[in-house]
């Protein structure tokens, strides 16, 4: 009498062995069922929050830093302390010179409340100056035009670039480009519009709401001379921010009058760091997941493991006969393990495609990316046919040591 692992009545009578103790089944089913759900869930769930999170900082460098000028915390050479500073345009030039390790330095000036009018419309926005290397640092999404360039900058061109909330409020739907606004009453013609679907906002405001001018047209418009507002610096990959802060604190200092031990005079914030407690946030995320999520699918397989145990020893009479006549050891272990295998992938099967159902659905409702990648699944499946065949192993093996005439007088 030879079992094989793919022989039809073999599979009948694991139904029919299953299906003896439907309650009992069920419950072991279930425990499978559930912590294959939750695993396929957590990992699923915690990517598609990853790339929620990481959505918010689309178009950002990863690797740059903000320095604007503080208040002195020091006194020092007649400037009391808490008194402020202003950088200029000389300090970027400076370190753009003075650091190797910049990749570019952006400069930035910004004026709250200023009134955009067409004549017809208006409102009042954030006005930003920027240089064209704040695009190196942060690149907005582009609806209609284009951005401000080289070539602006260099013959401070009176054009701009309205973000979409503020082209919304003037001119609607319609394209703003070649069209003009006033700002403060002087008239620029726009070049673009542009916007950003992240929340992270730089220096004070989101590009929606602002309108962009070339840093050295904002600077003759509103006679800032050479004063800026701060620099946003870019640093090439592999280099921290934070190991140069000292370097640029130190180069600022040459131009203006700091005190050398005044660290609260510079403000510098590197947002890699940023990025950086976002990758360690969800290294733990993962972990969390996977151990949580296999807990539950181990818990689950060693139901699996004493629902062979029950069914070896209520058949021990069964096995016995089999053995009786002529069934080999071999093929009493390939039944046991047979039904394991069984019941761990019919349930865990059904595990992952309620995981997937749940995750189509907050894909749909929270946004996209919450999925369970086919990779991930594979390694599910892979996981509990290992786990289900180990916890049948050790019950097939004590089926495979009952003697026939032990079984019989078991009876």
């Amino acid at each position: 009498m030879k079992i094989t692992f793919f022989d039809i009545e073999n599979w009948r009578e694991i139904g029919a062995t299953l299906s003896r103790n439907k309650t009992r089944t069920m419950l072991t089913a279930f425990g499978i069922f559930w912590g294959t759900a939750m695993l396929a869930m957590l990992l699923g769930g915690e990517k598609g929050l990853e790339r929620k999170l990481r959505s918010n900082f689309d178009g950002f460098a990863t690797n740059f830093a903000m320095v604007d000028p503080g208040r002195r915390s020091m006194s020092y050479q007649g400037f009391n302390k808490g008194s402020s500073w202003i950088m200029t345009t000389h300090d970027a030039e400076n370190l753009r010179r003075g650091i190797p390790e910049i990749s570019a330095v952006a400069e930035c000036e910004e004026i709250n409340d200023v009134n955009v009018t067409n004549g017809l419309k208006s409102t009042t926005a954030y006005i930003r100056g920027i240089s064209p290397e704040y695009f190196d640092v942060f690149l907005p999404d582009l609806y209609y035009g284009r951005f401000i360039n080289e070539t602006d900058e260099a013959a401070s061109h009176k054009v701009c670039v309205l973000g979409k909330q503020i082209s919304e409020k003037i001119y609607g739907t319609e394209s703003p480009v070649g069209k003009y606004v006033s700002l403060g009453g002087i008239y620029y013609r726009v070049v673009g519009m542009a916007g950003q679907t992240s929340e992270v906002q730089i220096r004070g405001s989101k590009v929606d709401e602002q309108v962009l001018l070339p840093m050295s047209t904002m600077r003759r418009s509103f006679n800032l001379g050479d004063n800026i507002g701060g620099l946003m610096i870019l640093f090439r990959d592999k280099v921290s921010p934070t190991s140069l802060q000292s370097r640029v604190e130190r180069i600022l200092r040459t131009r203006h009058p700091i005190h050398p031990d005044d660290h609260n005079a510079v403000f510098f914030f590197d947002i890699s760091e940023q990025f950086a407690m976002v990758d360690h946030l969800f290294d733990g995320v993962t972990l969390l997941a996977l151990f949580v999520g296999v807990s539950s699918l181990v818990a689950g397989i060693i139901g699996v493991g004493n629902i062979m145990w029950v069914i070896v020893k209520e058949r021990t009479n069964e096995i016995g006969i089999r053995r009786a006549i002529g069934a080999k050891p071999a093929d009493i272990v390939t039944q046991i393990l047979s039904e394991g295998v069984a019941l761990t992938f019919v349930s865990g099967v059904a595990g992952i495609s309620f995981a997937t159902a749940v995750l189509a659905v907050a894909s749909r409702t929270v946004g996209p990316g919450f999925d369970l990648t086919f990779a991930n699944a594979m390694a599910i499946v892979v996981t509990f046919l290992i786990l289900g065949t180990a916890a049948g192993f050790v019950p097939a093996i004590k089926a495979m040591k009952i003697k026939p005439i032990e079984a019989i007088n078991d009876r």
